[in-house]
Formats: structure tokens, sequence, C-alpha cells
């Protein structure tokens, strides 16, 4: 039987990337760096209770990109960011100093969108209006998606 190991989560960047570099080695020699970028998630639900209160759950993920995507994970990321994470869940193990073994779940991400580019205390302070997704002004967003990109010609639609 075939497994499927899919997640998909819309929430708020906790802190801002820690990116760490690994030398990519080859036959014995080093041929450049694998970056590794992990951060933290929050997604909120809400519900009411039995009484009619309005409860708000929050939940923190651990989210780790690879390569290329921790790159971009490290230049355009930031805390209370919203994003869009697809990726798989991994749980991995270790020990301690102290010899007990840990555990940790984690979410591999494969892509992910950033949604926002304002952390909520802006928005609020702004009067609640949010700039349009396709504004990139001092969003480092921009810099990304022009710098190695190419023009897309004449496309039939």
């Amino acid at each position: 039987m075939i497994g499927v190991n899919k997640v998909i989560l819309i929430g708020n960047v906790g802190r801002n990337p820690d990116v760490v570099s690994f030398p990519q080695d080859r036959h014995g020699e080093i041929q450049g760096v694998v970056k590794k970028a992990s951060f933290t998630l929050a997604t909120t639900e809400y519900h009411r209770n039995r009484e009619g209160l309005r409860i708000e759950q929050t939940e923190w993920h651990n989210v780790v990109c690879w390569r290329s995507l921790a790159e971009i994970a490290e230049k355009i990321l930031r805390k209370g960011v919203t994003v869009y994470v697809e990726g798989r869940l991994q749980t991995r193990s270790w020990e301690d100093k102290e010899g007990n073994k840990r555990y940790i779940t984690e979410v591999v991400a494969d892509n992910f969108t950033v949604l926002t580019g304002r952390t909520r205390g802006e928005e609020s302070s702004a009067g609640g209006q949010r700039a349009p997704f396709a504004d990139t002004r001092d969003n480092p967003l921009e810099e990304i998606l022009t710098a190695d990109t190419e023009p897309l010609g004449d496309l039939p639609f």
C-alpha cells in the first residue's frame, strides 16, 4: 500500500529563519555548501466552547527548508510574515548532553508562498489596510523575482 505524507499550513512566521551552511563533499573534495533554514510557524484556529465563548488555539510548527528554498527563506522571511507552506512531516531523534533520547517532528518544506509582507502590528497601525500582494515596494521579494527571472515574452494568453 502506498502512503501519503503531505502538509499544508498557512500561518505567521514566529522568528526569523536560522540558517546553517554545510560543506558539500563530493569524492573527497568540498564543492560548495548546502544551506538549511529553519523557523517556527504559528497557525491559529478559533472555535466556540459550550458556553459560547470564542476560544483561540495556536499550534507551533517547526519548518525546515533546504538548498535554494533555504536561500530564499533567508532573504524574504521575517517574523510576523504570513506564509503558505507545503511539505511533508519528518521525525528525527538524537541524544542530548545527559544521554536522553529526544525527538522532534518538523515540516520539511517543498515550497512556500509569502501571503503578506507586513506583520500584524504594522497592519493595525496602518488602519487595518493591507497592501495588495502585487505591491512590492520595500519588499525583498521584488529583488528575488527580478534578479534572475527572464521576461515572459509572447504568451498565448
